[in-house]
């Protein structure tokens, strides 16, 4: 009886499947390599452009945005009156929560000495909504400003925030540098 020689044996089955499995590894570890060796770009706020419209809150993909508020306590002021915490045009200033301006409470007033107080931001709570970076802004030296925290994004390819900024400050950079820290009066690489 003559052997069938596409009859596939064990011994034959197994020796294919090792070949095929090494020839994945290859291709697998190439295209790693290949893929490591471009540059990754993450999503990022460009502080100087931001203009606080508010978008970020309401345009993420995610149901609570990942773009927070952060605070640059090294050119804070601690003010006693912040604009970023108390409404600035709420009349007879009265420093109860009636006249907050973060709408979600984000913001944690602390009392360091007469005539200072620490501002905290409570990252779970705040929606990136901006009204805070207006305020001290407009009124203050600017220390708190919006960031996209990467451990909440998704790094959507087509970011619908990016899409919807007005003052496209939404852009791209190196994963390895993914913050734009606010500083007096600049913005660098953080």
């Amino acid at each position: 009886m003559a052997e069938d020689k596409n009859k596939l044996t064990r011994r034959g089955f197994i020796a294919r499947g090792a070949l095929g499995a090494g020839l994945l590894a290859v291709g697998g570890g190439l295209g790693g390599l290949l893929a490591s060796g471009r540059s990754r770009t993450v999503w990022q706020i460009d502080p100087d452009k931001c203009v606080q419209c508010e978008k970020c809150a309401a345009n993420c993909v995610l149901d609570v945005s990942a773009v927070k508020c952060v605070h640059a306590y090294a050119i804070c002021g601690y003010c006693d009156l912040c604009t970023g915490f108390f409404q600035p045009d709420a009349g007879k200033f009265v420093p109860g929560a009636a006249n907050e301006l973060c709408p979600t409470g984000a913001i944690k007033r602390s009392f360091i000495e007469d005539p200072y107080y620490e501002y905290t931001i409570d990252e779970s709570l705040c929606i990136g909504c901006g009204k805070c970076v207006k305020g001290c802004a407009a009124f203050g030296n600017g220390s708190l400003f919006l960031q996209v925290r990467h451990d909440r994004c998704l790094n959507c390819n087509e970011c619908g925030i990016a899409a919807a900024c007005p003052s496209q400050a939404f852009v791209r950079l190196p994963a390895d540098q993914p913050y734009l820290l606010k500083t007096r009066g600049t913005t660098e690489s953080g």
